[in-house]
């Protein structure tokens, strides 16, 4: 069922929207930049933590909308976007995210939202009555319907389609469904692309709670791309617009950067392996892990997904989560006799001068279908200070109140290309140069299209984005639709 605002938060929504309309825009196919939002040099490890532990919230208690940010502890972290909404059309700033659902900015007159960001730019808020093309989503328009899974309670016309967050922590967030212009990049051939607009619905936050309410890397929405309803990639799949697939590669060994598209990869050829049918979330089934070739000897039972939900892949994590019976063993197969561990906010660390790769084993997960995911010691290794090192690697209990489970978040991400074929149910990867270029097929003509982040940079001086940008590619037909 869909939550109800408060009674002051209702009236702010009516007093907002007032007499704004909606006008038929165009869908096309798009790119935009996105951004590292925060380095770990110079940070309180408890950072990464604590924005992990604000998301399992969303995977561990019952919620009707889940959200999220993206990161990787070796590198500079989250990465977040640039998108533009409304007519004329107003920049924001959000948060990328594969294990969310809904596009989501942070509306005028919205209580407790963040007033100031330390990330170098200003945070908007958006106004539907200053967009020409912005319309209320009722409770009784299809757009809820298909949030809600079915006619949403008590609902009569012209009451807002509203949702509500809440977190483990005591954090949560509450707004309504706004349709407004989405304006993007449309890629019509190979580093070719013009502007377009698509009708797309997103939250419109109203009042903000707890961790949410501010801090000094806040930014302005969440931009989800789950697999319900809600999500930009299920609205455009169902208009016909896009294949429901998507891939990322996030760049942390060549000066940042990366790739992040909408549409059917084919060049690379990826393996594949099932998700886990009926979950919210990317869930696949891990068989076992090995460290330095040597196969852990594992609990059965870890593995076993009846009434369970497999391993949860998901960019929005910083780190990665494992057992604690896992935990144990693979520690003690990292750290070498004789080294001096030292614990830092729950981080194991130690001193080390070398090369890491040439003095730390290789971690692999096992997965169905042969599916291998190795992941290196510059990847699960992160360097706190000159010769101080720490394992990203974290115990499950630490989030969780004692809930055991895998939660595969950027440490083990970075430098795959990683697929997600929401269509045929499965997940794929392989480890790849993210700097480079891929192969992806437009949705209707069939034709390939190449795109990468430094190929693209032509369009840096139009639209201001450096060579190590990271993009987002929206693979469609090179055909125009209207949406009514």
């Amino acid at each position: 069922m869909a939550p109800s605002l408060p009674p002051a938060v209702l009236l702010s929504v009516i007093v907002l929207l007032g007499s704004a309309s909606f006008l038929p825009v165009t869908v096309g196919t798009g790119v935009f930049k996105l951004t590292r939002k925060f380095s770990s040099k110079g940070r309180n490890l408890e950072d990464f933590r604590s924005h992990d532990s604000r998301r399992r919230g969303r995977f561990l208690n019952s919620i009707e909308i889940s959200l999220g940010g993206v990161g990787s502890p070796t590198s500079d972290g989250l990465y977040y976007a640039q998108i533009w909404l409304g007519t004329p059309s107003q920049s924001y700033h959000v948060q990328l995210d594969t294990g969310s659902d809904i596009l989501w900015v942070n509306c005028y007159n919205c209580r407790n939202c963040p007033k100031k960001t330390d990330l170098g730019f200003n945070l908007r808020l958006y106004n539907p009555r200053e967009s020409s093309t912005g319309r209320l989503v009722a409770c009784n328009d299809n757009f809820c319907s298909l949030t809600y899974n079915g006619e949403v309670k008590g609902c009569y016309p012209g009451v807002p389609c509203q949702y509500q967050l809440l977190y483990g922590d005591g954090s949560g967030t509450t707004g309504f469904f706004i349709t407004d212009s989405f304006k993007y990049d449309r890629v019509i051939g190979s580093l070719k692309t013009v502007h377009e607009n698509a009708s797309i619905s997103f939250g419109c936050g109203a009042e903000q709670s707890g961790q949410l309410d501010g801090s000094s890397d806040a930014v302005d929405g969440i931009f989800g791309f789950g697999q319900a309803n809600s999500s930009m990639i299920s609205q455009l799949a169902a208009l016909g617009k896009v294949n429901k697939m998507f891939a990322h590669c996030l760049d942390t060994q060549n000066g940042g950067g990366g790739i992040f598209t909408i549409g059917n990869v084919v060049e690379p050829k990826l393996p594949t392996t099932p998700m886990v049918p009926n979950q919210p979330h990317y869930n696949i089934n891990l068989k076992g892990m090995a460290v330095g070739g040597n196969e852990l000897k594992l609990p059965t039972d870890l593995f076993d997904t009846s009434g369970k939900t497999g391993t949860i892949i998901d960019s929005g994590t910083t780190l990665a989560y494992l057992p604690q019976a896992a935990i144990k063993l693979l520690m003690a197969e990292i750290v070498k006799p004789g080294m001096s561990v030292i614990e830092s906010q729950g981080f194991s660390c130690f001193r080390y001068s070398n090369k890491v790769d040439d003095g730390f084993p290789t971690v692999s997960f096992h997965f169905v279908n042969d599916l291998e995911l190795k992941v290196y010691p510059h990847d699960y290794l992160f360097q706190l200070e000159d010769d101080l090192w720490c394992v990203g690697f974290q115990s499950s209990t630490s989030q969780s109140n004692d809930k055991e489970y895998f939660l595969l978040g950027d440490l083990v991400l970075t430098n795959k290309l990683v697929f997600y074929d929401l269509e045929s149910q499965a997940i794929g990867w392989k480890e790849y140069n993210c700097s480079s270029t891929i192969g992806v097929q437009d949705a209707k003509s069939g034709s390939v299209y190449t795109v990468g982040s430094t190929n693209l940079s032509s369009l840096s001086s139009r639209l201001g984005i450096g060579s190590g940008a990271l993009f987002i590619v929206l693979i469609s037909s090179v055909l125009n639709y209207f949406v009514h």
